[in-house]
């Protein structure tokens, strides 16, 4: 009974965890509809509720906000909001840091998150996977001796939580796996390993193999 409840359990869980995470961002995301005008609510419109509509929208404002800042006109707007912005003391501290961070997590240019590294943390002699993140600052470099990376070392099972840590480069080591597969890898606390990443199983033993063929050959 307990491997069949076991084996009942590894079916459902991650379905049941997967749509808990759909429904959260699913109720999360209708709350935008509350920008919308009491005479314009769906729900008001329709006489039901409909849910996934604030999906939908806050999907049409991402999409019409990229369009409007691919271009120049978009652009020139933007700069001057930004600029507007940084003239509030505390918006600007608040917006300038998250502007940042985004700007280097989520764009193509920006070099956060785009490798996996196997580093000593938290001691000597114990390994887990980092991501890299860059360099040091220039105000920080000078109290560093050598080439220092920094690294950003997640936490299990739970990446969003980890530490920020300057290792010499000499003691990081990149791996042979994308950013999604090493994710994979630290959510799943080394269970699901990359595909190409994983050592080939091993040979079975020398001895074992003759002792099974002995055993064959005396029941022949």
């Amino acid at each position: 009974m307990k491997r069949y409840l076991i084996a009942g359990l590894l079916v459902w869980a991650p379905l049941g965890i997967t749509i808990w995470v759909l429904h959260f961002l699913v109720s999360t995301l209708d709350q935008t509809l509350g920008l919308l005008p009491d005479a314009w609510q769906p729900d008001r419109l329709l006489g039901f509720h409909v849910p996934g509509l604030g999906v939908l929208l806050s999907f049409v404002i991402l999409l019409v906000t990229g369009v409007i800042a691919a271009n120049i006109l978009g652009a020139r707007l933007i700069t001057i909001w930004e600029s507007l912005l940084g003239r509030i003391p505390v918006v600007k501290s608040i917006y300038s840091s998250v502007k940042q961070v985004s700007d280097t997590l989520l764009s193509d240019k920006g070099n956060a998150f785009r490798k996996a590294l196997l580093v000593e943390f938290p001691r000597e002699g114990s390994w887990t996977i980092a991501f890299l993140t860059g360099t040091p600052d220039r105000s920080v470099t000078p109290h560093l001796a050598g080439e220092y990376v920094s690294v950003y070392v997640p936490t299990t099972p739970n990446p969003t939580g980890g530490y920020f840590v300057m290792l010499p480069r000499s003691r990081v080591r990149e791996l042979d796996m994308t950013v999604d597969e090493a994710l994979k890898y630290i959510i799943s606390m080394g269970v699901v390993g990359p595909k190409n990443g994983l050592p080939p199983p091993p040979a079975p033993s020398t001895e074992r193999t003759a002792a099974a063929d002995a055993a064959v050959a005396s029941r022949n």
